[in-house]
């Protein structure tokens, strides 16, 4: 059956085996290209909590990458051999990828994928493909008040648009990031701006 009005018979892709010749693949990484590799790491390890596993610098090329995961450092093996070997068997690694020469650009140098214009040859937005990275945490309400602490951007609070519960902050480049409970979605009176459970507007595509 195909996609109609919203409605997909997705019932097959949830059903039986894993494909032959598949059971050992893993998500292992998402990888996102960054302007100042230190305000990244600075974000995702001390605003989100990740920590850095591994890295590689190829000057040769003019690149550097930073694997990065929500882990504890005592579980990161001490040599370079051990190290890759343990990032490429474990899920859920973003891998930040710094072009040499692009934190010297004025502005933003990266397109987020969410319709806007940075990258574009003629300055118009683009229909975004791309939309976030996500990440679970016991309390929404708590995380985002430690956030604003921390003056991180949000685009949106818990209680702010039309879904309640959940929020979207920004990383130093523009990518989003959303924030979900790893329970039940539950909605508290007041966010962390004081906007209230009974406030906020409807949905909202960001890839326009």
């Amino acid at each position: 059956m195909s996609a109609t009005e919203g409605k997909l018979d997705v019932s097959r892709f949830m059903a039986g085996p894993r494909p032959e010749g598949t059971s050992d693949y893993l998500m292992q990484q998402t990888m996102i290209r960054v302007k100042d590799p230190e305000k990244s790491l600075e974000f995702y390890c001390d605003v989100l909590g990740f920590k850095l596993i591994m890295f590689r610098e190829f000057p040769q090329w003019e690149f550097n990458v930073y694997f990065i995961a929500p882990v504890d450092s005592a579980s990161t093996p001490k040599t370079a051999e051990d190290q890759w070997d343990y990032c490429m068997k474990l899920p859920g690694c973003i891998e930040v990828t710094w072009n040499y020469g692009s934190e010297k650009e004025e502005g933003k140098v990266y397109n987020t994928g969410n319709g806007d214009s940075t990258g574009t040859s003629d300055g118009k937005q683009i229909k975004g493909g791309f939309g976030h990275l996500g990440i679970t945490v016991p309390d929404v309400y708590e995380a985002c008040e430690r956030f604003k602490e921390k003056d991180v951007e949000f685009t949106k609070t818990p209680n702010s648009g039309g879904m309640k519960g959940l929020a979207f902050v920004k990383d130093p480049d523009g990518y989003l990031i959303e924030i979900l409970p790893q329970g039940p979605m539950i909605v508290k009176d007041i966010d962390c701006n004081g906007v209230r459970a009974d406030g906020g507007e409807g949905y909202k595509d960001n890839s326009k």
